[in-house]
């Protein structure tokens, strides 16, 4: 899996791109968008760090055989919510492919040979996927947000906002840690937050 890609707003461009399977670019790019919302989303649920990379790949090859006779029309549902759908069917796929192996005939019980307690835990219900899916999507939302303002504030204003807010140092440690005063602390919270409000705001219209 990737290990750092910033999360990127949807677009129909990419969308209506998607249709072409042989457009590896606009594939790359969506893959490189989603797959850490669906991996998250899938292990948070319960299921293995294997299982939730099965979770994505087969979430993306839903997508791809989807895509051909995909309109996105907002009046009828988020793209959001779709892909939500077809996350939830991979992972309770998985969950199902997990009590499949469990009720095959087991071998001698033994503490070494018993099942690990992540590999017992219960398909969760609607209600909780639908929580960890927004707590997800809004996590990756901040986290774009964050990467756009920075291009857009001085490294130093972005260094104590990242310290006081983010981290969450309180205002003497970040004063004496950077060498700066209140004043300039309280300025780049109050500053880069009324930023990332708007920030999350305009993606949270295009991601919708």
């Amino acid at each position: 899996m990737p290990e750092n890609h910033e999360w990127l707003p949807t677009r129909r461009s990419l969308l209506s791109r998607l249709k072409d399977w042989d457009d590896q670019a606009s594939w790359r790019d969506f893959f490189e968008t989603y797959w850490r919302l669906i991996y998250n989303v899938a292990v948070k649920a319960g299921l293995s760090d294997a299982e939730a990379q099965d979770v994505v790949q087969e979430t993306v090859l839903s997508v791809a055989k989807k895509m051909k006779d995909f309109h996105y029309d907002p009046a009828l549902g988020s793209f959001k919510g779709w892909l939500l759908t077809l996350t939830r069917w991979r992972i309770a796929d998985q969950f199902q492919q997990r009590q499949r192996r469990l009720a095959a005939p087991a071998r001698t019980a033994t503490d070494a040979d018993r099942t690990a307690t992540i590999e017992r835990a219960p398909d969760p219900g609607a209600s909780v996927l639908d929580a960890l899916w927004e707590a997800e999507w809004r996590r990756n939302l901040t986290d774009a947000a964050l990467q756009r303002i920075k291009k857009k504030v001085s490294p130093r204003q972005y260094q104590i906002f990242d310290c006081y807010v983010v981290k969450q140092w309180p205002a003497r440690k970040v004063t004496r840690a950077l060498g700066t005063s209140y004043t300039q602390v309280y300025l780049a919270k109050h500053r880069i937050s009324r930023l990332l409000k708007t920030e999350i705001q305009q993606l949270e219209n295009r991601m919708s």
